[in-house]
């Protein structure tokens, strides 16, 4: 089956088509970076990441852009009032506002690498782009889209028809005093600000509009994707919270400067919870990457936790399931160290291997269903367990194991051990305890079990009365 998207603009399900064939272009709403970024943003980014393996895995060259904002997003994202976030941090931490910027946006960087994501094609910086915003805000000004008052300047919603389209909230229902603060600014209380003027602001810029001003935090994405990636996109990306009221406004703004579609798919993930609940300092449940790493999981074990569950369902994260996703890594594994084993015995098992093979991908293929995709690849263990897979079709379940980790990012499939000497030894060993057990040596064989195991070595007993064995 060919790729299908939900798609959160149309609230449908479609069939997955670039506006250039061959090529994607994906921009991704990235972190705020006023503090350390944790696991339930990182839900959503590592969400892009997959969909990137994922479009690669069906041929295209993806061009990804994953924005850093480091300016401008204020705490009252509905009113676009309150304190800058990354300078309420620099007064927090007593430092520069750059400072706050440089640090976590570097850590982010880190986490990236550490998660296994791929390097987007770039990463850009907001306060790189202030040329490009007031180029669109200029623009917006002249065709009556946007407004001044002083040296604010802010969009006005009703001269977009379509504004609320993405999210379903409508103008006129957009009341002051309801779901907006009253602002006597703004000719309606849905206008949202393209361009702030504060002169205690400590990032600001001298433009046409004053000597005091930095920019609104939506028309940072839509400057920074169009500069990349040019006035129209594929695929816009983000958490369920972006939807309203940023992506909308990124909408507005975009459409009304080119006259054309800003993005032709939008993709959202929920939110994930922590403990059943919402992540909270009080509660002391906000985790980030080193908290995991910390209590001694892998950061693969962190990545597959995130990823297992749809990405348009809510998905639960405890420190039980984080071992339970550890545990379903290690059963992965054993299937790569099995197959490895069995890849010189008599060919069976091709027509298994084949179905789980279709079953992943028809999976990924229907709007990444990830629970279904790996679902396939246990369903596919279990035939190894029994011994329906040897020869040609252990090599074709390696492969395909091969080709859900490059989608995944999660597996080692890498054979364990310290090659051919230890090999050998551990051949020794076995053979003894086989002939430990013909000589009913029974304290004899479970020593030499006990060293097998202390090396981290299992043994099974094979039906024929021989012995086979694999790694940890």
């Amino acid at each position: 089956m060919s790729f299908q998207v939900y798609n959160s603009f149309s609230k449908k399900k479609e069939p997955f088509e670039p506006l250039s064939e061959g090529v994607v272009r994906m921009y991704n709403c990235g972190p705020t970076v006023y503090s350390r970024v944790h696991i339930g943003n990182w839900r959503a980014f590592l969400f892009a990441d997959l969909l990137r393996r994922w479009l690669e895995h069906e041929g295209y060259e993806v061009r990804q852009v994953m924005n850093i904002t480091d300016v401008g997003h204020l705490t009252d994202e509905m009113a676009d009032e309150g304190e800058d976030k990354i300078e309420a941090q620099a007064r927090r931490e007593g430092v520069d506002p750059w400072k706050i910027s440089e640090t976590y946006a570097g850590q982010f960087l880190a986490d990236a690498v550490t998660l296994g994501c791929k390097e987007a094609m770039v990463y850009p910086r907001a306060s790189d782009h202030v040329p490009q915003m007031v180029e669109m805000i200029e623009a917006l000004e002249k065709s009556g889209h946007a407004y001044r008052t002083g040296e604010n300047v802010y969009f006005d919603v009703t001269s977009f028809e379509n504004y609320g389209a993405l999210s379903g909230n409508k103008i006129d229902e957009l009341d002051a005093g309801a779901r907006i603060e009253v602002n006597e600014e703004k000719r309606h209380p849905a206008d949202f600000a393209l361009w702030k003027s504060d002169e205690h602001h400590l990032q600001k810029w001298d433009t046409v509009f004053g000597p005091h001003g930095f920019p609104g935090w939506h028309i940072e994405c839509s400057a920074m994707a169009r500069a990349h990636l040019g006035d129209q996109i594929d695929i816009h990306t983000g958490g369920e919270d972006n939807v309203f009221p940023h992506h909308e406004c990124e909408i507005a703004q975009s459409e009304a400067f080119t006259g054309e579609q800003f993005a032709r798919y939008w993709m959202h993930t929920k939110f994930l919870q922590v403990d059943g609940g919402k992540m909270s300092k009080s509660l002391g449940n906000v985790w980030n990457v080193d908290d995991v790493l910390e209590r001694g999981y892998e950061a693969r074990a962190l990545r597959f936790a995130l990823l297992r569950g749809h990405y348009r369902q809510p998905l639960n994260f405890t420190w039980d399931i984080l071992a339970e996703s550890a545990r379903a890594l290690e059963g992965l594994d054993d299937l790569a160290q099995r197959l490895l084993r069995k890849v010189d015995g008599e060919d069976a098992g091709e027509e298994e291997v084949a179905a789980a093979a279709t079953e992943f991908r028809d999976s990924m293929n229907d709007d990444l269903n990830v629970p279904k995709a790996v679902a396939a690849l246990f369903t596919l263990r279990g035939e190894v367990l029994e011994g329906a897979v040897e020869g040609a079709g252990a090599q074709a379940a390696l492969d395909l194991l091969a080709e859900a980790d490059a989608v995944l990012g999660v597996l080692e499939l890498e054979p364990a051990g310290g090659g051919a000497e230890e090999d050998a030894e551990i051949d020794a060993l076995v053979a003894a305890r086989n002939a430990a057990r013909d000589a009913k040596d029974w304290a004899e064989a479970d020593r030499v079990r006990d060293e097998l195991n202390a090396r981290g070595i299992v043994v099974e007993d094979t039906a024929d009365g021989g012995s086979s064995w694999f790694r940890k």
